[in-house]
């Protein structure tokens, strides 16, 4: 069900003097995109995840989006966009208000966009897209939220401090980025998912041959300031920074959403709980809830067990029916 992306060329839009959230202003910055499906007239916008990129990116572009222009676009911080590996003096602290800045500009200026008919995304991508929606209400008319939530939990911030330290107190880079890997990859599925041994379905015999994969060879092109610059914005993920009121709470900012919105929790991911999902649902104007009952955790949401990438695609098909 993803695109063929890499077959598409990848484009960079450069915005000049560019004020991030904290104030600090770059005489340029680069974002990098592609778009699928070129020829069609609706248009649907998908994002990059934490460690994702452009070519890693499930789109739905040959299933649920097949009728949509897709412009997929890479976070900055990501490696593709402008980040802390290829820009100078870029801030070790960013925001997906910054994000939503560099892409809004994209979309209305370069490429002409008014309306998005659909917005896709997963895990950091569901929270940048829960921010755009937040920041403009009748931007976007459908939003797919995938493994992701409205306000990082505590639990999830917290999690997120333990492949932070190992990082950090590495004495090497590379071994920073391992440690990194390694305090990072039992959190990515569930324990039932260990229990049945899955990691037998994608291929690999053993259990070190996965965690070798997934621990080493998954961070290769990564540097630990992209990381970590990532992992601050995701910790800091809250769309009650986008509301005027300084004493928004997340049910006024989730009430000021107009998008019609489809949540996609698994039911087993560790890092965004469904019930959080359906508290959320409850404050939304027009929210769908559909829980992916699989025990493939997190990674569900980028494309891991094609079981499951057709049940949701299924799911956006008929949400975007309605």
């Amino acid at each position: 069900m993803s695109s063929q992306s890499s077959s598409e060329p990848l484009q960079t839009y450069d915005i000049s003097n560019f004020t991030f959230h904290n104030g600090l202003t770059l005489p340029t910055v680069k974002v990098a995109y592609k778009i699928l499906n070129p020829h069609n007239s609706k248009i649907a916008v998908v994002h990059t995840c934490f460690k994702g990129r452009l070519d890693t990116t499930l789109t739905h572009a040959n299933g649920a989006l097949k009728n949509h222009k897709i412009i997929l676009i890479a976070l900055l911080g990501n490696g593709e966009s402008s980040s802390p590996s290829n820009t100078e003096n870029f801030p070790k602290t960013i925001e997906y208000m910054d994000c939503i800045k560099a892409q809004h500009q994209l979309l209305t200026q370069e490429l002409g966009i008014t309306e998005v008919d659909a917005m896709l995304g997963f895990s950091m991508g569901g929270q940048i897209t829960y921010h755009w929606i937040a920041s403009y209400p009748d931007f976007v008319k459908h939003a797919i939220i995938v493994c992701s939530s409205a306000q990082t939990s505590r639990h999830n911030y917290q999690f997120l401090e333990g492949p932070r330290a190992a990082l950090e107190s590495a004495g090497h880079p590379a071994r920073g980025i391992r440690a990194f890997g390694k305090a990072y990859s039992a959190w990515l599925t569930s324990a039932e998912w260990f229990d049945q041994e899955c990691y037998k379905e994608m291929g690999f015999q053993q259990l070190r041959d996965w965690d070798d994969v997934v621990t080493t060879q998954g961070y290769e092109g990564w540097t630990g300031d992209d990381l970590l610059v990532l992992l601050g914005m995701w910790q800091r993920g809250d769309i009650t920074r986008c509301m005027s009121a300084s004493n928004a709470t997340i049910e006024d900012a989730l009430r000021f959403i107009n998008a019609k919105v489809l949540l996609m929790p698994c039911e087993t991911d560790q890092y965004f709980r469904p019930y959080v999902n359906g508290r959320e649902a409850a404050s939304l104007k027009d929210a769908r809830l559909e829980v992916v009952p699989s025990i493939w955790g997190h990674i569900v949401g980028g494309g891991a067990n094609q079981k499951d990438v057709e049940w949701m695609d299924n799911q956006i098909k008929l949400f975007l029916r309605i």
